[in-house]
Parts: C-alpha cells; sequence; structure tokens
C-alpha cells in the first residue's frame, strides 16, 4: 500500500504529468493546430496543446468501465463523433474543466457523444462522490482503474480530450486544461466536423 501512496503523491506532485520516461514525447515540428495555416489559431490556456500528431488513428478497443458497472469501450460509440476526456479527481486542471465538460456534452448531445474517463485507481470510491456533489446533468462516471485506456491513446498526462470522427479517426486532442465552453474549443470542433 505503501508504495501506491508514494506513487499518487509524486503524481500529483509534478502537477498530472503520468511522468513515463520512456514515453517520447511528440517533436515540436509535430505538435500542430486542427486549422489551416491562413486561418488564426485558437487561443490555447497556458500550459495546455493541441496535438494532430495522432490524427487517423483508430478508436482503441481497450475495455474499461461503463457507469452502470459492465464493460465499455470507446469502439461500441464509432458511427457519431466522439469526445473522450481523460481525468482524474486528484488532477486540479481535469476538475476545472469538468463543468465546462459537462455544458458541452448538454449542449452537443445531438451532434456527438461525450464520454468522461477516471483513470483513479480507487475507482467508484473517488469519482461516485465527486459526481453525487456536482450533480452534473450531462456527463456520466465511466472508470479506468487499470489505465489500460490512457496506454492505448498513448497519452502520458491529465486530462487529455481526444476527438474522434464518426468514422472512429482521430482528428485531434488537446493536452490540458480547456473551458470547453468557450468560442475556441467551439471552433475547434466545428472545424473538425465540418
Amino acid at each position: 500500500m505503501r508504495p501506491l501512496i508514494v506513487l499518487l503523491l509524486a503524481l500529483a506532485v509534478a502537477g498530472c504529468d503520468r511522468g513515463k520516461p520512456e514515453t517520447p514525447q511528440p517533436a515540436a515540428d509535430t505538435v500542430a493546430t486542427s486549422v489551416p495555416a491562413n486561418a488564426a489559431t485558437p487561443e490555447m490556456p497556458k500550459g495546455s496543446k493541441l496535438d494532430t500528431s495522432h490524427a487517423g488513428e483508430a478508436l482503441p478497443t481497450a475495455a474499461f468501465t461503463g457507469p452502470d458497472g459492465a464493460p465499455a469501450t470507446l469502439a461500441a460509440h464509432a458511427g457519431k463523433p466522439l469526445i473522450v476526456n481523460l481525468w482524474a479527481t486528484w488532477c486540479a486542471p481535469c476538475l476545472a474543466e469538468m463543468p465546462t465538460l459537462d455544458a458541452l456534452a448538454g449542449r452537443e448531445k445531438d451532434r456527438l457523444h461525450l464520454m468522461v474517463v477516471s483513470q483513479d485507481l480507487a475507482g467508484k470510491r473517488e469519482v461516485d462522490p465527486y459526481f453525487a456533489t456536482h450533480k452534473f446533468t450531462a456527463l456520466q462516471p465511466y472508470l479506468d482503474k487499470q489505465n489500460v485506456l490512457m496506454d492505448a491513446v498513448k497519452a502520458d498526462t491529465l486530462p487529455v480530450t481526444i476527438l474522434y470522427g464518426a468514422d472512429g479517426k482521430e482528428r485531434w486532442r488537446v493536452v490540458g486544461g480547456m473551458d470547453w465552453t468557450g468560442a475556441d474549443a467551439k471552433a475547434l470542433i466545428d472545424k473538425a466536423l465540418t
């Protein structure tokens, strides 16, 4: 139990970075915006970046746990655009953006599906009280206690939010927190879905 506590403290001190040194970071020239060079670049919050280096990759098949406790996969949602947010209750930027993700999920429910998948090792014990306190109206708590989804999408920090098109292919990902109710987020989503 002590090694687990030490690991969690180390992660909290390092922000929301998983700190996997063996995972190479994309080169600076592979991180780009999803808008054409002649279009205005969306404003990204400090410490966040728009990454298109995984564009074209298919939805992973990794299984995690759905709100009903049954196995769930991202691939089960192919056919409609999907936004997937990987987050944890100990990650401050994750918590800051969660209400804006709830608003986005409610506003865009006819156009896309939005899933928030917790990477908390304690699972329901941590996530259920958080959801109960915040009374989200459009989000449901998905759980990934083994972080298999985080590994499958090659993410090494939280939060990370990935947009997949209806064809099941990644369009872009935002690494770090963002206001998902803002004009910049709307522009990113609109551009990717047109």
